[in-house]
């Protein structure tokens, strides 16, 4: 297999439409920053999940609508032991937006773990 072989066609992410923020402290009075990797709703095309720690075994992640990003940056991509790459971004939420935090756990009996 040669190197050319080995490159893949990249997907698009809505994030990429966004532009770069100007005055930062300007944004900072009318936005919060959120960072993760950004991923398609699967069943929402007006909405974003932004996971915030990709390879961690105790990542949870973020739902956000599209229309509540006002702009995005591209950030180092964070690249786990065996070399898979995952693309970060901040993303500058506006203030008084809904999001939702999504917390995956496993449902257990917990009763006798304390006294």
């Amino acid at each position: 297999m040669t190197p050319n072989n080995m490159l893949q066609k990249g997907n698009r992410f809505e994030i990429q439409k966004f532009r770069k923020p100007g005055n930062i402290q300007e944004l900072k009075q009318t936005h919060i920053a959120f960072t993760g990797a950004p991923r398609r709703h699967p069943f929402d095309k007006s909405k974003i999940v932004l996971v915030s720690d990709p390879f961690s075994a105790q990542a949870f992640c973020y739902e956000f609508h599209i229309s509540d990003i006002s702009c995005a940056e591209e950030l180092p991509a964070l690249v786990n032991p065996e070399g898979d790459a995952t693309p970060m971004s901040r993303i500058w939420i506006r203030k008084g937006a809904i999001g939702i935090r999504i917390t995956p756990f496993v449902v257990e009996d917990t009763s006798g773990a304390f006294p």
